[in-house]
């Protein structure tokens, strides 16, 4: 995917605008390869002034400049983390990464749904496995909390297998790590999300973190398209554990949103715009289920009001990736200029403060964002 960070002269409004214009018109995996060739040549304008103190928060014992990251799926490979942050994100999560290369799935599997701002991926876990991202990512700084995402390779015997190997690979690397098993796009791998499944599977990844020099976070990424027995059974099975927190939510399978639009009916996941109000639902409903624990809410943020909206509901930082697509880099700074005025208006004294102020609302389905 894509958005306006290809020159210095994007700091030209209209040149962003024209430059993000004509990238919607190539083919969305090559804007993809291009845009990250361009952060890695630092072409990519830096974030000029700190962030307010009142955005500055804390997630799973780390702190945060800012509540706001890349969510996982742009930069797969960790080729460009330090540029991310450089750019203003208070996390960067990189990935997904699986044991061992993998191609993914056969081209084309990125689709936009321009009418919808929507995107469909079957991208299957295209990486280049976990000895060449560890090797990229050794001594590098990040100056944001940098999050390395652990999937499993498709053909794999033994998924749980896998992501033991990615914690005991990026466990003394990672700020923290968050286990990827809702993705739609690998066979089999959301049963995960079941309770035995569930319970072999953090038992095994806890016990692998407990083995690492470093005691790393541990987030676990589920899907949106959980009924309540499901939440119900996750959140049971998570506050059994020391996991550290929940990210909610990935990609959907669902189309209700999309119903009749071009690319609508492609396999895979959807992301952007159309999945805000079902991962915001979902993320709610979450919270009620596990109280306290942090919680990184992504899916749909595309405007400062449901990036509000999705604190508000639950989440103590938030991510997003396919509004970047539709919406420019600026999308970044609108975010945080919409957050203090949202703080402000609300009397609070700091980003923290809101999160979960609208919970209720949001789980019952009658949340709206203004």
């Amino acid at each position: 995917m894509i958005f306006s960070a290809l020159s210095p002269l994007l700091r030209n409004p209209g040149l962003a605008g024209l430059t993000r214009d004509t990238l919607l018109r190539m083919d969305p995996e090559t804007a993809h390869g291009a845009t990250i060739t361009a952060l890695r040549l630092g072409l990519a304008p830096q974030q000029e002034h700190p962030d307010p103190p009142e955005l500055a928060t804390t997630l799973c014992g780390l702190t945060l400049a800012n509540p706001i990251g890349m969510a996982a799926g742009f930069d797969k490979n960790g080729e460009v983390p330090r540029a991310l942050a450089l750019m203003g994100f208070g996390m960067v999560e990189i990935g997904t990464v699986t044991p061992r290369p993998q191609a993914g799935n056969p081209k084309p599997r990125l689709f936009r749904l321009p009418g919808a701002d929507g995107v469909i991926n079957r991208m299957g876990f295209n990486n280049e496995g976990h000895e060449a991202v560890f090797a990229r990512l050794k001594g590098l700084r990040v100056p944001a909390a940098l999050g390395v995402n652990i999937g499993a390779n498709k053909e794999s015997e033994d998924f749980v297998a896998d992501y033991v190997a990615g914690v005991r690979r990026f466990a003394d690397l990672a700020d923290y790590l968050s286990v990827n098993i809702s993705s739609p796009n690998t066979p089999g791998l959301r049963n995960l999300q079941a309770d035995e499944a569930l319970r072999r599977l953090l038992g095994e990844v806890l016990a692998a973190r407990a083995k690492a020099k470093t005691r790393v976070p541990v987030l676990l990424k589920i899907a949106p398209d959980l009924d309540e027995a499901a939440m119900d059974a996750i959140a049971q099975v998570v506050l059994a554990t020391d996991l550290d927190g929940l990210i909610v939510s990935n990609s959907t399978i669902s189309r209700e949103a999309v119903a009749g639009l071009e690319h609508a009916d492609e396999m895979g996941g959807l992301s952007g715009k159309p999945l805000f109000a079902l991962s915001t639902r979902r993320l709610a409903q979450m919270r009620q289920r596990v109280g306290s624990l942090p919680i990184i809410g992504v899916g749909g943020i595309h405007s400062p009001h449901t990036a509000l909206a999705k604190i508000e509901a639950g989440a103590d930082a938030i991510q997003l990736y396919s509004a970047l697509v539709f919406g420019g880099l600026d999308l970044l700074d609108r975010l945080k200029r919409g957050l203090i005025a949202g703080l402000r208006a609300s009397g609070k004294a700091r980003i923290a403060d809101l999160v979960g102020t609208r919970t209720d609302d949001w789980a019952a389905g009658r949340g709206e964002v203004s």
